[in-house]
């Protein structure tokens, strides 16, 4: 199997950025650690493994970029107002940076945003935010309202990062007919502390006449082995 380790000084950060590319073609899939995670989570707990067919056949290319959770929405020491805005930058690094590298290895116009618990947040959010770039956000056992940790602080970098805020008020036509085209699978375990949110999700992108499938497994389902199973069915699109 295909991997390649890539590392350089981030413009967007101005910091060090480091990233894991597993897989040679196919569908590329871009990858997003739990809270505070890092790019190398995701190998180290077997999801690469578990998917070595896919990439070994080509048929996925998984993209598992690093983290500035601890810098940002988990910075508990800095004002609200810092925190939103270094995810402000992460997600120029995203766009600015990884897309960039993402489109130059795999000319495949398929991307996948894929998560788990606060990944899933990330997968979420960008996936709807880069509407244009993205065709498939699964989300697994995640947390889509950002505003339980600014505490009750809002401004702009923090509406455009939340898209329990943003979806319900987008109004462009171009990005609502996008919107509708996309595949969005929400997973979690109905005893999940965090059901509710996934529940939320998919509530008000229904609203907005946004399609989503919301699985609800049994039990807490919030843990490694289950996030395989249900990306397992998911990433294929099936039920």
């Amino acid at each position: 199997m295909n991997r390649e380790y890539h590392r350089w000084h981030s413009p967007s950060l101005d910091r060090d950025m480091e990233l894991l590319i597993f897989g040679h073609s196919g569908a590329r899939v871009l990858i997003f650690p739990t809270s505070q995670g890092r790019f190398f989570e995701w190998e180290d707990r077997g999801m690469i493994a578990a998917f070595s067919e896919h990439l070994e056949k080509g048929w996925l290319q998984m993209f598992c970029v690093d983290s500035v959770d601890a810098e940002s929405w988990y910075c508990h020491w800095a004002h609200p107002a810092e925190r939103a805005y270094r995810h402000a930058q992460y997600d120029g690094y995203l766009v600015n940076e990884v897309l960039p590298l993402i489109n130059h290895k795999n000319p495949n116009p398929y991307l996948m945003t894929v998560g788990a618990s606060f990944g899933a947040y990330h997968a979420m959010n960008f996936g709807l935010k880069h509407c244009f770039d993205v065709d498939r956000i699964i989300g697994l056992s995640g947390i889509y309202d950002i505003r339980g940790f600014t505490g009750g602080f809002e401004n702009e970098h923090v509406y455009f990062n939340n898209p329990m805020q943003f979806i319900p008020n987008e109004q462009d036509p171009n990005r609502l007919y996008r919107l509708y085209e996309l595949d969005i699978i929400i997973a979690a375990g109905r005893d999940d502390r965090l059901i509710q949110s996934s529940r939320d999700m998919s509530r008000v992108l229904w609203e907005k006449g946004i399609g989503n499938a919301l699985r609800e497994w049994d039990g807490w389902a919030h843990d490694w082995p289950y996030w395989q199973q249900m990306l397992q069915l998911y990433i294929n699109g099936s039920d």
